[in-house]
């Protein structure tokens, strides 16, 4: 029997035999096949989406003695009490980082909200709603603006019915920007981004279905309608500050707004433009008296018996209100002479450092103290279903947790942004958060209704109804994406993103930039320009992306259903069906931007390696920089050359 033919040189050069050179080649690429599909088959089992076991490295607690447990006690109790610290300077963050974003923008999202014409247009006033959350940084704000100019007469509920739902788009985007925090792990990333994005395409796709639901068959203006019929209710107290009692001190004393300046600018009110939303007297004293005063004409007159003529004066009584300054505010800005843009681009700054520092500091402590025992048990308190038959029960407790929470903190972006971190170390699972965002929406919610009922008995039932819109539109929601497991689209849709962002990083900040800020100023462009253009050239758009996702849901499910050049996207440009030729760009940018300022002199370890092999390295192969796969970067050269013949 001939011996075997050998493979030569690394040139590819072979023996003669050309029968027993195929049979080698045909032996080398199945054993090569073979151990890259062994390296799959282990990716494979290694789910990114399972909870990760946070290991306890060190000592256990009964090998410790006297004075060693004493010290795991103290350093125990000091990061927790640091953890309770960093939270509560989170939450008086995003109270900053609220104050900073009204200052910047809010006299101009008053100036948008005034634009009656524009808001006509439903789809327009649902972008506005996005927008001007956005600008303010607060649902309750730009919620408050709307119901103040519904009791005014300026805006009726039908109208002012698409920009709540706006709002509701627009508050869901500061988890989004926290998940960022965690952009440095891959998995924790992927995790972070698709717990905060499951809240975006709840409301997005909520809007999707119930708005024109709403255009054609005014299905929540006539049921809030009834509620309101139904139900004789009286005006009651203010929403409780429960949490603002705890976070006053801090924030009140670095700044204090006068939130009747964006609401008087949206109202009409031409003394507002001219004001300073920075509060300077926060003790006043109004003294209402009943004066002698002169009016236009005997109609202008309060009463016929309060009436008389004084040559070519019409005179007559009436309550006249002066406002006397008391007490100034003590807070740090209170006397600086400082633009309102001023201010806040200086609070911005400082509240988003001190935001990504609280986050950053915030996961290395749960990373550090959720070890071991205290993992499990959490981990099996907030992710363990009931036992059988009673499963389905635990989401709805979820969501009743979710809202209960929200109506604490009176802030669903701080509940939201709270658990954030934690889906990203792998302490609640997707499937948990889903529900308790689910329930934030509702309890913010709650806390509107409270305020509407504090509201004067002539404008109570369009104040309440506006806030019952609102509550309605999240319960809609909730009974469209939640009840059937199937209709879960959300969790589907935010972890095909997580896994996308994971690949390919930069691709969540074009997803925050397009989703929150360009989309919906193009919406908003259009609308200017008038219901002809905005339909000429939307709808041919809606109608692209439609077809893609059939044809996407067909090629993954049922291929045999379409033509055959419909079967695979292949027969486009790669950069229209794949992300990978962007990301060339955007890594060479990167490559460039970092040679420019000098770090490529840093050598990674990959180049340190390679260095040592005398082989140079591209700055795109780097596995982080080009947003592959990190298992797939670890695959050992010689496999892949070996693929390759």
């Amino acid at each position: 029997m001939a011996p075997r033919p050998e493979l030569e040189d690394s040139s590819g050069d072979m023996r003669k035999d050309v029968p027993n050179m195929n049979e080698e080649k045909a032996v080398s690429i199945g054993a090569a096949h073979s151990t890259v599909a062994l390296i799959e088959g282990e990716q494979e089992q290694d789910d990114p989406w399972d909870l990760p076991e946070l290991q306890d490295n060190g000592v256990k607690w009964s090998d410790l003695d006297t004075k060693g447990k004493i010290k795991r006690v103290v350093i125990t109790v000091g990061k927790f009490i640091l953890l309770i610290g960093c939270l509560y300077v989170f939450v008086c963050s995003l109270d900053i980082l609220s104050s900073a974003f009204q200052l910047v923008g809010g006299k101009t999202a008053g100036d948008i909200f005034q634009d009656n014409a524009v808001l006509s247009n439903p789809l327009a006033g649902l972008v506005i709603g996005v927008l001007v959350t956005l600008l303010v940084q607060s649902s309750s704000t730009s919620s408050s603006i709307v119901v103040s100019m519904v009791s005014s007469g300026l805006l009726k509920v039908p109208t002012a019915i698409p920009v709540i739902m706006g709002t509701n788009i627009g508050t869901s985007v500061t988890n989004t920007v926290v998940a960022m925090t965690q952009v440095g792990d891959r998995n924790k990333f992927r995790r972070a981004f698709a717990g905060a994005t499951v809240h975006d395409f709840f409301n997005w796709l909520s809007v999707l279905v119930l708005l024109p639901l709403e255009i054609a068959t005014g299905y929540m203006y006539k049921v809030t309608g009834l509620l309101i019929d139904a139900f004789n209710i009286q005006s009651g107290e203010n929403a409780p500050d429960l949490l603002n009692v705890i976070t006053d001190p801090i924030t009140e004393a670095i700044i204090v707004l006068d939130k009747s300046v964006i609401s008087g600018i949206a109202t009409g009110d031409p003394a507002a433009k001219n004001k300073s939303l920075i509060l300077i007297w926060c003790d006043t004293f109004t003294n209402t008296t009943l004066m002698n005063t002169t009016v236009p004409s005997v109609l202008n007159c309060t009463s016929p018996s309060l009436c008389w003529t004084d040559g070519n004066l019409v005179w007559t009584m009436k309550n006249v209100s002066e406002t006397f300054n008391v007490k100034k505010c003590r807070h740090i800005f209170v006397n600086a002479n400082l633009s309102d843009l001023a201010v806040g681009l200086i609070l911005l700054a400082l509240s988003l450092l001190v935001l990504c520092s609280c986050l950053i500091i915030i996961v290395k402590l749960l990373n550090s103290m959720l070890k071991g025992q205290v993992a499990v048990i959490i981990k099996k308190i907030l992710n363990t279903d009931f036992p059988f038959p009673f499963g389905w029960v635990t989401g709805y407790i979820a969501i009743l947790v979710g809202a209960g929470m929200t109506f604490i903190v009176q802030s669903s972006s701080v509940f939201t942004s709270a658990i954030t971190p934690l889906v990203g170390i792998g302490v609640i699972s997707i499937e948990r958060a889903y529900p308790l965002s689910l329930g934030s929406n509702i309890g913010t919610t709650t806390t509107a209704i409270l305020a509407a009922m504090a509201s004067p008995g002539e404008t109570l039932a369009n104040s309440l109804q506006i806030a019952l819109v609102h509550f309605l539109f999240n319960i809609s929601g909730i009974l469209l994406w939640y009840p059937i497991p199937f209709t879960r689209v959300p969790i589907r849709l935010a972890k095909a993103l997580g896994n996308q962002t994971a690949q390919y990083r930069w691709f969540a900040g074009v997803y925050i930039l397009s989703c929150f800020f360009f989309i919906p100023l193009f919406i908003f462009s259009l609308s200017l320009a008038g219901w002809q253009v905005l339909v000429g050239v939307l709808v041919p758009i809606v109608v692209l992306i439609l077809f893609a996702i059939v044809v996407n849901v067909l090629q993954a499910r049922r291929p045999q259903w379409l033509p055959s050049c419909l079967r695979s996207w292949d027969f486009l440009p790669l950069w229209m069906h794949s992300l990978e030729p962007w990301d060339r760009v955007v890594s060479w940018m990167l490559a460039h931007c970092c040679c420019c300022c000098k770090c490529c002199h840093l050598k990674t370890a990959d180049e340190e390696e390679a260095g040592k092999e005398g082989k140079d390295v591209h700055p795109l192969d780097n596995a982080v920089m080009n947003g592959k796969d990190d298992a797939a970067a670890s695959i050992p050269p010689i496999i892949i050359r070996a693929t390759s013949l």
